[in-house]
């Protein structure tokens, strides 16, 4: 690029800068955006000057649209990010693995709003396992979360299989209790 041309792009820049940066703060309210997408109006100007064999003719009416266009580009994307889905059943409670949620699934890498919200599914059930009698907290803990069998469960407690599924049953009935809140804080967020 000649040095003409340089002086040029950083005189426009210079004067359209303050501008800018106030038309986009207007728009986005994270100072770090702010700046990442001025520099891409100013990256997309130099490369646009660069590479095109016709002038910019209006280059305020251009930088404004092209920060407009950013921003909305920005905020789609940011719609497009999922936070974790999950179903539900009749009663409103989920309806997935529990260890889906807790422990994740292999084939996706972690996010960092999933690894949050496991860190508050964990805090919220140990708590509330804590609350439970030691015969339900047990049974509950190994058919769930150790992923034993029912029979090895009911042998390992000696209690036969009704009784430890009544237990269960239970725990089961406390803990959405006790964890609807979090539920609903979740699906408010």
């Amino acid at each position: 690029m000649a040095k003409a041309n340089r002086d040029n792009l950083e005189k426009l820049i210079a004067a359209y800068q303050p501008r800018l940066i106030s038309f986009i703060r207007r728009r986005v309210n994270n100072a770090e955006d702010v700046e990442d997408i001025m520099q891409d109006v100013f990256y997309q100007l130099v490369k646009t000057v660069e590479t095109s064999m016709r002038p910019i003719e209006q280059v305020a009416a251009w930088l404004y649209r092209v920060a407009r266009n950013m921003i909305i580009n920005r905020d789609k994307k940011k719609r497009e990010e999922e936070f974790p889905t999950f179903r539900y059943d009749k009663e409103g409670f989920l309806a997935e693995e529990p260890s889906d949620v807790l422990f994740g699934n292999d084939s996706e890498p972690a996010t960092p709003e999933t690894e949050y919200l496991r860190s508050l599914v964990w805090k919220e059930l140990e708590a509330a396992l804590s609350e439970l009698p030691p015969e339900q907290r047990d049974a509950f803990e190994l058919m769930e979360l150790d992923g034993l069998p029912v029979k090895e469960v009911a042998k390992i407690a000696g209690v036969p299989v009704g009784t430890l599924l009544s237990r269960k049953h239970y725990a089961v009935v406390h803990l959405r209790k006790r964890m609807k809140e979090l539920y609903d804080d979740i699906l408010r967020y």
